[in-house]
Parts: structure tokens; sequence; C-alpha cells
């Protein structure tokens, strides 16, 4: 049977309704976090205002305060970028992002620990941390006088956090809470409610797969993987993910504009029927809706326009959103939205602009006043 072809138009109109982009009612932050399974944290900032933007009355902190209640969870996840989760959905994607053994290949061993040193430096860290929260300092000296290995810690001390990552993959420890501007690590069994250690990987990827096919499908499996590792995970252990889940019929391969990938079979008719709006978003730095589908998308981010979205040193910038395709970028200045938009772009609807600068102006006072 030939793959259904669905018009990028439809897609990009889904995507928004799934992403939460037309702001419905009763959504508290950690259903808009699971609904983007995770929203990239190392901008604090970012990632409270990502969850703002998909709010009908956005308030300053519901990120914050959901992460102090146990209900997120901060970690270096996708990417080895940090990233608000679910606590309940946490483990699932950690254990996708340690079937990949990233720590194992010879490059990461050269520029940073070997395995065996990262293996006692697991250890230490699993006594250190058991039913303590530790700052980066007293967590590093825990654990060069657990090990003996001075060595340690200078790749400790990095704010890149390098040699901490495959720890927070493996389970091993999250973000505690914040001591002023103090980073604290903890063990997620001590300090998570309902925390039961990661799952089996086809067991993760039957949960991660079709959460990520949910907020920016259709996508094909290297799609997946750059979202999820930037491309380092095995092949066949990524195919056979998806061909698992094609098989027990969860999945069905379509087509966009011509270009073959995957969605969910019960999202197909819903892509068919989806209707494009005249809406306009200003979504902040680092939103979901860039990084899911990444940069490199065209149906998102035009070719021509990426180095002013995906700009030096990792930074995404802020982007105007019509019609599903980035339009624009933007910035805060003394608490105005100052909007750029393209001139090649098509029109933008200025009373719709106009109402989405009001709003976001309104969230940065609130920021401003907390």
């Amino acid at each position: 049977m030939a793959a259904t072809n669905l018009p990028v138009e439809r897609v990009l109109a889904w995507r928004a309704h799934r992403q939460l982009l037309h702001r419905p009612s009763g959504l508290d932050a950690v259903a808009v976090v699971g609904r983007l399974a995770g929203v990239q944290a190392q901008v604090a900032s970012a990632a409270e205002q990502a969850v703002a933007a998909r709010q009908p009355a956005p308030r300053p902190g519901t990120a914050a305060a959901a992460l102090a209640a146990g209900d997120l969870v901060k970690t270096w996840a996708m990417r080895g970028t940090l990233h608000l989760l679910p606590t309940a959905e946490a483990s699932a994607c950690l254990a996708l992002l340690a079937a990949g053994r990233f720590w194992e290949k010879g490059s990461w061993q050269r520029s940073f620990v070997t395995v065996g040193q990262l293996d006692a430096l697991a250890e230490a860290t699993w006594s250190a941390l058991d039913g303590r929260v530790l700052s980066r300092e007293a967590l590093t000296a825990e654990i060069v006088e657990r090990t003996g290995d001075a060595s340690l810690a200078a790749h400790l001390g990095s704010g890149w956090g390098a040699v901490l990552k495959p720890l927070a993959w493996q389970g091993l420890l999250v973000h505690g809470p914040a001591d002023g501007n103090r980073v604290t690590f903890t063990r997620p069994d001590t300090y998570l409610p309902g925390w039961s250690g990661l799952p089996e990987p086809e067991e993760a990827a039957a949960r991660v797969v079709p959460a990520y096919l949910g907020a920016y499908g259709p996508a094909d499996p290297e799609t997946f993987d750059q979202w999820l590792s930037r491309g380092g995970s095995k092949r066949p252990m990524l195919r056979g993910w998806f061909r698992a889940l094609v098989e027990a019929g969860e999945l069905v391969p379509v087509t966009v504009d011509g270009r073959p990938g995957y969605a969910r079979a019960g999202d197909v008719p819903e892509i068919v029927a989806a209707e494009p709006t005249d809406d306009v978003r200003l979504l902040p730095a680092f939103d979901q809706w860039v990084l899911g589908p990444g940069t490199r998308d065209t149906t998102v981010v035009p070719a021509a326009r990426r180095a002013d979205v995906s700009r030096a040193a990792g930074w995404i910038a802020p982007v105007v959103v019509h019609r599903g395709r980035v339009v624009g970028t933007w910035e805060a200045r003394h608490g105005e939205p100052e909007v750029t938009l393209w001139p090649e772009s098509p029109p933008v609807p200025a009373d719709r602009l106009d109402e989405e600068r009001s709003r976001l102006r309104s969230y940065l006072k609130g920021v401003e006043d907390a």
C-alpha cells in the first residue's frame, strides 16, 4: 500500500496544535513540558517562557514551581543539553541516551576520561549523593577523595558538565534545588517521588518515539536521532525501535510533500484535516518549535536564514512564527519585544503581531516585577 502523502501546510498546522500553540485552557507546566517531550533549559528563563508561550494566561515561575515540587526534573538529556522533563517520563528519555554508550567512544575518552575512570567516578557519585544534595564543589571534593584521582577535579569543575552527562543519562544524578546561583546535584531515587530506575531501551523507545512524533512528526529515524543524540545512536538499534512500532501498528509510513517519514497511525486523519490559521507567535530562545525538527528543517527555518536562528556558541534565537514557518526573530529591549521580520517572508498580519507583542510585553513586565 502506498504511503499517505501529507501536505506540509497541514503538517505545520497540526504540529502547532499538538505543540499547544493554540493555548488551550487548563494547562500546567508539567502538561506543556510533557507534550513537548521535554523543554531545553540551558537558559532557565527561556524554559519558563517556552511554557508560558503555550498557556492562555502566562505567569512567570510556573515551571520553577513544578521543578521545586518534584513534578519536573532538570538534568542533562537530549543532545547532552540541560532539559526540563516530567519526572514520570524522564527515565525513558535517559534510557535511550544511555543505550548509545557515547562515553565509550575513543574520541570521547581522549577528550575527557577513560571508561575505567568514569566507572570509578560513577560509583563515587552514587555513594556521595545517597540521600544528599551537594554543590558542584562539594561533589567534586568527595569524588576526588573517594576515588583518589585528583585529575578528575578539572573535568568535574567544567561548567559544561561533560563527565557528568553520562552519569545523568544512566540515572545516577540529577540537578537538585538551586542554592542561590550555585548548581546542586542529587540522586533521583532519593530525591524524586516514584523514581523506579531506567527501563530497557526497547521499552523506553516504545514511549519516547511516539511522544516525539506526537509533537514533531512526521519524521524519519534520522531526524528523531538528531533530536535525541545529534545522530549518535547505533543505527541497528535506532532502526529496530521504529520497525517494532511499525510492526505493532502504532506507526505508519507517510510522505510529506514527497519526503518519507513515519507518523503515529492515529494522527494521520488529524493531519489531513488540520487547517492553517493566521496566528502569529513570538517564541523564546531555544524553543522546541525549532529544536524538535532541528534548524536544518527548511520547512520551519528557511535555509538562507538558518544562521539568523542558529547562531554562534549554540545560541538559538527567539523567533517569529506565522503559519508554522519562522519569518523573523525578536529580542527584548527594556521589556519591549523588538521584532525583525524578514522582507522575503510572506506578509504577517499586523493585528495578530501587535496582539502577540502586547501579550509578551505583559509577561516580560511580570518577570521584572517578580
